[in-house]
């Protein structure tokens, strides 16, 4: 079913909107709450999540893009079960490296007084994306968007990790110049 007739259950409050995002769009859920959580419970109850949110959010917001729409829910929804757990004690996944290795040049996690800020940088962010390369934006988006490990990320392209971590590190450093052009602290 196409993206806009779901949004259209969803609208009309028909039970067919969960089961129908939840066939098209519950294996894409799955993996990005996965990759955060590293513990397929954990994850599975992220996507169930996911639904709920859908179903609360969609009669005020009109998604136009479905996939990156849930996508941001999940994210959401597993970063908040991540912190919960507190996953860095327990040997964690990939995020606690991801979340490091963004850390020199993202400030951290902020009050709910910088929600401008937020938006801001947010918007800074998205600029910044648009600016890179194809290949270089989607391994950034890889690593720190969907915490896809960097041999996966390797073995998508046919590079080596270390290629990547290159490719990475460089990307870090024009977001931290840019950031800095657009009077963004970090």
């Amino acid at each position: 079913m196409e993206d806009h007739r779901i949004v259209d259950l969803f609208w009309q409050r028909s039970g067919d909107a969960i089961t129908q995002v939840r066939d098209k769009y519950g294996n894409y859920c799955y993996a990005i709450a996965f990759r955060l959580l590293s513990d397929a419970m954990d994850a599975e109850e992220c996507v169930n999540d996911t639904w709920l949110g859908a179903w609360n959010a969609m009669p005020v917001h009109r998604p136009e893009r479905l996939a990156p729409f849930l996508g941001k829910i999940t994210r959401s929804l597993a970063f908040n079960r991540y912190q919960a757990r507190q996953a860095e004690k327990r040997g964690g996944g990939q995020l606690a490296l991801a979340l490091e290795e963004l850390g020199d040049c993202v400030p951290a996690a902020p009050s709910a007084a910088q929600a401008a800020e937020d938006r801001e940088l947010e918007r800074a962010v998205d600029r910044f994306l648009h600016s890179l390369p194809p290949r270089d934006c989607d391994i950034f988006l890889r690593r720190y968007w969907y915490v896809e490990p960097v041999a996966d990320i390797g073995a998508r392209y046919g590079l080596k990790a270390s290629t990547v971590k290159s490719s990475l590190y460089r990307s870090r450093e024009k977001l931290r110049r840019f950031l800095e052009k657009e009077d963004i602290t970090v």
